[in-house]
């Protein structure tokens, strides 16, 4: 399942190696989003609760999001059948430096090998021309023609990409609104999207207790909506005391992760959660995460309204396309520094 053979590639560092029990997370926020049918006061309230997750987890659970359910379930049944081909079928449409886009078997974090084999693809096809000012990167699809019935799963991801834009949008307002923003503060970023969905696959793993299926790391972009099945195994660093606990999955629900970028824009009163996935030697296991990210051209800085005199700027403006680019090409080879961080544009703050 998946062609993956264990070997040094995949060895975690002895600090970075999962321990035999990881404990269940207490106390996760669970928030239904059931209320935004409504208005006034309880999307205020909404809101409220959004951001205290984004405070003190960097993360949330949401039910009641509006996401119907066939919907998730056609988007993860295409996930199996492409992930239950051949490997020679797969590899056909394998993605590389150039088009990134596509499927991988061989993705690094942190420069340790994932044990995973992933499809990426952009909701939006083609992309608007200003999405890819970046003349090296081609973001197109790499659709696999030659799955029976493949264009009735093409239709169903697309489905599943434009509940998931409606479900994001309605994040990013509650966000704007807890940051004392203009509800639609954050949009005008989202106009020429890079956004992308990645269908993952963690096949069993001989070697739990050595390899990841993806390493620690924060997400780079705005907002991550992550579906993930019953097996279990997202990790997230808890933030009191820094032990890694596991994420329980919960039915019909969405786990939202915030990004760096909010975590930029909101000048650090929001922190993007550290996060990796633990792997078990009995069940493969799917997740789906839908990467919100804003147009190449977004030079990132916190928002104007959230600095003042006495709360300075904490970052230097950066170019997210440049940025994003960085990091997608760190996935293809091991580097001999880390890979760019949004600390790197941490200003150094001198207090009088």
């Amino acid at each position: 399942m998946g062609g993956l053979t264990m070997d040094q590639a995949f060895v975690q560092a002895p600090e970075h190696r999962p321990k035999p029990i990881v404990t269940e997370a207490t106390g996760i926020p669970l928030i239904d989003l059931s209320p935004l049918a409504a208005s006034g006061g309880a999307v205020d309230a909404l809101a409220a609760e959004v951001g205290a997750a984004s405070r003190d987890w960097g993360f949330f659970v949401v039910v009641g999001h509006g996401v119907p359910a066939e919907t998730v379930a056609r988007a993860t049944e295409a996930q199996r059948a492409f992930f239950a081909l051949p490997a020679e079928r797969k590899a056909a449409v394998r993605r590389n430096e150039a088009e990134p886009l596509g499927y991988y078997e061989s993705e690094h974090t942190k420069n340790v090998r994932d044990w995973k084999e992933v499809y990426d693809l952009v909701p939006r096809e083609p992309p608007p021309p200003a999405a890819v000012a970046d003349g090296e990167l081609v973001f197109d699809n790499k659709w696999p023609q030659d799955l029976p019935g493949f264009s009735f799963r093409r239709e169903a991801l697309e489905e599943y990409a434009k509940a998931m834009e409606e479900l994001a949008f309605k994040l990013l307002e509650l966000i704007a609104r807890s940051l004392k923003l203009r509800p639609d503060r954050l949009h005008g970023f989202f106009k020429d999207q890079t956004t992308f969905i990645r269908l993952n696959h963690y096949p069993p793993c001989p070697s739990p207790d050595l390899a990841l299926g993806v390493g620690r790391h924060k997400d780079a972009g705005a907002l991550t909506i992550l579906y993930q099945d019953d097996v279990g195994g997202l990790d997230v660093r808890r933030r009191s005391d820094g032990e890694w606990v596991r994420v329980r999955p919960v039915p019909d629900s969405f786990i939202i992760n915030v990004g760096d970028l909010i975590q930029v824009w909101s000048n650090d009163r929001y922190e993007s959660a550290e996060h990796r996935v633990s792997v078990n030697s009995a069940r493969e296991r799917f997740s789906m995460p839908y990467f919100f990210n804003p147009a190449t051209y977004t030079m990132v800085e916190p928002v104007e309204e959230l600095v003042s005199k006495d709360d300075p700027p904490r970052y230097d403006a950066y170019n997210w396309g440049d940025f994003f680019s960085t990091r997608k090409n760190s996935n293809f080879k091991k580097l001999n520094v880390e890979n760019i961080q949004i600390a790197h544009f941490k200003k150094s703050l001198v207090l009088a």
